[in-house]
């Protein structure tokens, strides 16, 4: 959740509360949800109630079409009941699909950079079994696969992460600590 005053915040947080509202119901149905004013509207009766205690008179909530598994809703609120006009209704409308492009690629951006970080440490992780298969099998004189079983095993016995095992075979031959990758980022 995101807000620009502390009305907002409480609102949010109160529908929240409730589990039911304007917000709520347009994330739901993914449609615009008006609120002209709150005093007379019988939809969501307790946040309704709550809301009239507060200086808002009028609610609009439109969804966020983001393509994706995330959703969003921006809320407007305005002090006075039937705050917004249908012009308002259509600007709101125009500037939440700008801003529903702009989060979609930072939502983008946020799942490629885990997934570069993912595939960073997957590599990190088996430069370092690798070398530990590689000790292995030179002082068992054995295969790969059985080098590699030799390590799950032992992963497996002290309940600890295979690159854990690796790091420690390569510390105790090598003395190295520091275990660089075989890749360039």
């Amino acid at each position: 959740m995101a807000d620009s005053d502390p009305l907002a915040r409480k609102l949010d947080d109160i529908q929240n509360s409730f589990g039911d509202g304007p917000c709520l119901s347009a994330l739901r149905t993914r449609t615009i949800t008006h609120v002209p004013d709150v005093r007379e509207e019988t939809r969501w009766a307790d946040y309704m109630q709550a809301a009239t205690c507060t200086d808002v008179g009028s609610i609009l909530a439109v969804p966020m079409e983001l393509n994706s598994t995330a959703e969003a809703v921006v809320n407007l609120y305005s002090t006075r009941p039937h705050g917004f006009s249908h012009e308002d209704i259509v600007a709101a409308e125009r500037i939440t699909a700008t801003g529903a492009k702009a989060l979609y690629l930072a939502l983008k951006i946020a799942q490629l950079r885990d997934a570069r970080e993912n595939l960073a440490a997957a590599l990190a992780s088996r430069t370092a079994i690798d070398t530990a298969v590689g000790i292995v099998m030179a002082q068992n004189r054995c295969s790969r696969d059985a080098a590699f079983q030799i390590l799950v095993s032992a992963s497996s016995h002290r309940n600890i992460k295979l690159r854990t095992v690796a790091e420690g075979v390569i510390n105790h031959v090598a003395g190295d600590r520091n275990i660089s990758t075989a890749f360039e980022e």
